[in-house]
């Protein structure tokens, strides 16, 4: 055998060798990211303020993967409280160990960092992350997360000339421990101060609403051209009327699934929610246009200031845009009227999403549901001294020790399997109560909006088929008028104040997922609560074991390690196969040096 001597090159490549095949040990592609969370200063609405930024920017970096890709994040906390990341939408396939909610994971304390990994399995679409602690959201930490199809599955459109991704929502002056402090004294949020588009405020359109030298969003085009606008509501708690003067927004795809293509002049986004649209270059730029994104469903004289507004510039534009914005829709006070846009968006049965197969030979409205829930909300009520927000009459209370955390390691007490199936007349409490959910079941949520404000629930892990939406409510009998056919399937959906939506969901992803309330201040006031699907028969296929890295806290807090010398070795953490791929890497350099 013929043996050869090892240089210190040689074992460099063989390191760099064992970095990337650790990698390649699964025949997807790893898309990595470092984000470092910190505070900067900005003035987005002319007030210098502290906010949430990653990597220094504000917003966030965009997270770009493709179907199937292997996605790396590693979270570094430089803020001065815990911290969270969550990916609301991406369906964490059998992992909920990466879904960044309280009852998941333990939070990532000051100083500390995590990676993330997850795969972005049969997924395409458009979404954003944030951080999910103590309203930690409305000071920033957001950013967009876009899923590109893979090339051999044909988009249901010409392939847009370009792609924009903009972050629209309302923003207060004060940062979110100020806005903590008010809710957690008994007081409303009040009206936002403004509304931001990608981290910026607006543009001057009038010199009384709006302070002069503010920086405002501008997006550059060139006419003939078609781009594919991805808008995302990052806010607090207002819906959105979204518009671009003077053009049409064509519909194609909510949140990773693709759209019957149909045009709107304007569209409504609530909180939570992402759609994107294709927008034609074909005006005649004879000037700048407009780009608005103002509060819905809200005394609009009162609220005329909370508006985004950002400039669409064609390369050909003879002059500045000027004059009043365009109209919001003026059916406020019909709301049958209001309530036809959402229900009118059907799926695209024909085209392919993340897979070749179309998106309608899932037939769900044939398959027996197994459990129906009703979720009733209601105003916030006092509940042991404190305003607090609910779900059928209780206030959820995250565990100390996350819920799947707790199974593992056999710690009892940490939650209750008793979330009721429907409101119950008691009273209202706070608990850390549980669905109990099926595995493999088909479930039917209603979800009741008793509140007087149009909230949006969330559902991580899944997303649902919307197949019911109406005023009053909802009934047995309210299941004649489901939609059984072409339902759109997204994760987040808005509730009319004084009406119902019905969703229906296959619970085939195992794990403990989040269901909430996307308005920030119902969330953190206790709307909210989760599901746990488990396996009877786990055998390891169908749920995935906690990675080397999770984090323990609560009841299981001993186990934890400090990590604060562990800045410079993440790189291996909670990354097995690059552990035995270097520990195989350094003894060849033993055997044949």
């Amino acid at each position: 055998m013929a043996f050869f001597k090892f240089s210190s090159t040689s074992f460099f490549l063989l390191i760099h060798i064992a970095l990337f095949s650790s990698f390649s040990l699964a025949a997807d592609p790893t898309v990595s990211y470092d984000f470092k969370l910190s505070y900067i200063t900005v003035s987005p609405l002319g007030v210098p303020q502290k906010v949430i930024a990653i990597n220094g920017q504000f917003p966030g970096p965009l997270v770009n993967a493709t179907t199937n890709n292997n996605v790396v994040i590693k979270v570094y906390n430089d803020l001065d409280e815990d911290l969270l990341m969550t990916w609301p939408g991406i369906q964490m396939r059998r992992n909920s160990w990466q879904d960044g909610v309280l009852g998941t994971n333990c939070p990532i304390p000051p100083t500390w960092d995590f990676n993330y990994t997850f795969q972005v399995k049969d997924q395409i679409g458009s979404f954003f992350y944030f951080p999910s602690l103590n309203l930690q959201r409305a000071s920033g930490g957001i950013g967009p997360f876009v899923i590109n199809n893979r090339p051999v599955i044909q988009i249901p459109f010409a392939q847009p000339d370009g792609d924009f991704t903009l972050l629209i929502g309302d923003w207060y002056t004060r940062n979110h421990t100020a806005l903590r402090a008010d809710l957690d004294s008994g007081k409303d949020l009040g009206m936002p101060d403004g509304v931001l588009i990608n981290g910026k405020g607006p543009y001057r359109y009038n010199t009384t609403l709006v302070p002069d030298g503010l920086p405002y969003e501008t997006i550059k085009v060139d006419p003939g051209k078609t781009y594919r606008f991805r808008v995302s509501n990052v806010g607090t708690s207002t819906s959105l009327n979204f518009r671009i003067q003077g053009h049409n927004l064509l519909l194609v795809e909510t949140e990773g699934y693709y759209t019957v293509q149909q045009n709107y002049t304007s569209f409504d986004i609530h909180v939570g929610q992402s759609s994107s649209f294709l927008v034609t270059m074909d005006q005649n730029a004879t000037s700048d246009y407009y780009i608005v994104a103002s509060a819905r469903f809200v005394n609009e004289s009162i609220w005329q200031k909370v508006s985004g507004v950002g400039i669409l510039h064609y390369s050909n534009s003879k002059g500045p845009a000027t004059g009043p914005l365009p109209e919001a829709p003026s059916d406020i006070y019909n709301q049958w009227s209001a309530m036809n846009q959402p229900k009118a968006i059907r799926q695209n049965t024909s085209a392919s999403g993340a897979r070749p197969n179309p998106q309608g030979s899932y037939h769900y409205g044939s398959i027996n549901v197994t459990d129906t829930y009703i979720l009733r909300s209601l105003p916030p009520t006092t509940i042991d001294g404190k305003l607090r927000a609910t779900l059928n009459g209780i206030s959820f209370v995250n565990p100390g020790t996350p819920i799947r955390l707790a199974d593992l390691n056999k710690v009892k007490g940490s939650y209750k399997l008793d979330f009721p199936s429907a409101p119950l007349n008691r009273t209202f409490h706070r608990d850390t109560s549980v669905i109990n959910a099926t595995y493999k079941g088909f479930i039917e949520i209603i979800l009741q909006n008793n509140d007087t404000r149009m909230q949006s629930f969330h559902m991580n892990g899944y997303s649902f088929f919307i197949v019911g939406m109406d005023w009053g409510i909802w009934s047995e009998n309210s299941r004649g008028s489901y939609n059984k056919w072409d339902a759109i399937s997204r994760s987040t959906v808005e509730v009319y104040p004084g009406g119902w939506t019905a969703v229906l969901a296959s619970l085939d992803n195992a794990g403990v997922w989040n269901l909430r309330v996307e308005n920030l201040d119902r969330w953190y006031l206790g709307q909210e609560t989760y599901m746990r699907i488990i396996n009877p028969e786990e055998n390891g296929e169908t749920e995935m074991p906690p990675p080397n890295n999770v984090l323990y806290c609560g009841a299981l807090a001993s186990k934890q390690q400090d990590q604060s010398h562990k800045s410079g070795a993440s790189i291996l953490h909670g990354n097995p196969n690059l552990f035995f791929t270097l520990l195989m890497a350094l003894c060849a350099v033993f055997i044949f040096s």
